[in-house]
């Protein structure tokens, strides 16, 4: 039976994909100066650069949920054509938009006899959500059924790993990730903290290193530690806000170790970006555990 693999914009996929892929993206929102923008615009590649210009400049962002009445619209819309749903969504530790996407799909599906709907909240966030994402429409591609991808995804959401460095800890702060008597410490002192996705789907702390350069070692060195072998067998992905110098930077140690290998490398979305901040710097791959 046909599906679609349906996702939100949090996955942080380019357009090129989410077209090479004819994938549904459910766009957050999030809000500045009083208005209102979609994370994720279908056929428009947005110039990522003003948000993050406006946060430096002191800019405050506040996020919400995907507009409920747009992504019913989308699954009716699936449905009615005679397609079962795979919902791949952001990790439920960090927004309300599975539950709520989740909810509303089960609900939905009743009244299309025949149809199926399938949610799998992916614990994960940005590139990592996206890479299982990716690897989703590509086996759907390439003819698996629904309950094989979804199975996949099941086996394998808690080997994506994510590591991930910030440049500047206010933003983890204004979020509630660290502390205020942290955030100020590690500007001061030039902390520049090293994070991950545990298996909750929550940003845990892990490491606090001296200076950028170091921080972007650790997450090569995490990349050393636990990837499933050989590299060459999975695709890589590079997110960052806005130092896209320190993504390609991070790209090549890993060229330089392991070879060639594919990457995806795109923006961190203004919805995570509003708490993670500019100089986000993210590495995801599957690894023996997260």
């Amino acid at each position: 039976m046909a599906f679609k693999v349906v996702t939100d914009s949090c996955c942080n996929l380019p357009e090129v994909i989410i077209n090479e892929l004819d994938l549904t993206v459910f766009p957050l929102i999030f809000m500045v100066d009083d208005q209102q923008h979609q994370s994720y615009l279908k056929g428009q590649v947005t110039d990522l650069q003003q948000f993050y210009t406006q946060m430096r400049d002191g800019k405050v962002f506040t996020t919400s949920l995907p507009n409920l009445d747009d992504a019913k619209k989308e699954l009716e819309a699936i449905f009615a054509a005679g397609e079962d749903v795979l919902y791949l969504g952001f990790s439920s530790a960090l927004s309300g938009t599975f539950q709520a996407i989740e909810l509303m799909g089960n609900e939905l599906v009743k009244e299309y006899p025949g149809r199926n709907f399938v949610a799998i909240d992916t614990l994960a966030a940005s590139l990592g959500e996206g890479l299982l994402v990716y690897y989703a429409a590509k086996m759907q591609q390439d003819g698996k059924s629904l309950d094989q991808t979804a199975q996949w995804v099941r086996d394998n959401l808690l080997h994506m790993c994510h590591w991930f460095t910030v440049d500047d800890l206010m933003f983890l702060y204004r979020g509630g990730r660290v502390s205020r008597t942290a955030a100020f410490a590690g500007s001061l002192l030039n902390i520049k903290p090293v994070l991950h996705v545990d298996d909750e789907g929550r940003l845990i702390p892990v490491e606090k290193t001296r200076g950028r350069k170091k921080s972007i070692q650790h997450l090569f060195d995490h990349l050393k530690e636990t990837h499933l072998s050989p590299l060459s067998d999975q695709v890589l992905a590079i997110s960052h806000g806005d130092c896209f110098d320190d993504a390609l930077t991070l790209k090549e140690m890993i060229e330089k170790e392991y070879g060639p290998q594919e990457f995806i490398i795109n923006y961190v979305d203004p919805v995570i970006g509003a708490h993670s901040g500019p100089g986000t710097l993210a590495l995801f791959f599957l690894g023996s555990h997260r």
